[in-house]
């Protein structure tokens, strides 16, 4: 399954397509070049999920977590780690069967640690910056 948002005012609606498509499921990885969008989309999820806080990247925190009216909303950004053990210092199986949302950036830097079910969501920008965002 595909949404084509051709602009960021596509996000929203791209947001509520993802949400609507995943039924129960919580834990979502996102795998997508550096600057396609990730951090970007996963705001706009969180807005779409009822969050206030400020949402930001957790590049340097690895983990935020986030207010909504669905329970705690958990924000990854494994691009800093070094090796799936930091994830298991950080008690990654807290959050990833909490069954509580969990969006996952730079999944490639735990692969073992992912759970079965999650949800890929793929973004490829294509040479008119539209973002291709698939469902695998």
């Amino acid at each position: 399954m595909e949404f084509i948002a051709s602009k960021l005012e596509d996000l929203p609606a791209a947001a509520t397509w993802l949400l609507q498509q995943a039924n129960d499921k919580r834990v979502f990885i996102f795998k997508a070049p550096m600057g396609a969008g990730k951090t970007s989309f996963i705001k706009v999820i969180c807005e779409q999920l009822g969050v206030e806080d400020a949402t930001s990247s957790p590049t340097f925190s690895i983990v935020n977590e986030y207010s909504s009216a669905h329970g705690p909303v958990y924000h990854f950004d494994f691009y800093r780690l070094k090796d799936e053990q930091e994830a298991f210092d950080l008690g990654y199986e807290e959050y990833f069967y909490s069954g509580d949302y969990c969006f996952i950036e730079w999944p490639e830097k735990i692969p073992n640690l992912i759970p079965e079910d999650a949800i890929e969501v793929s973004i490829q920008v294509d040479d008119q910056f539209r973002r291709h965002i698939q469902l695998i």
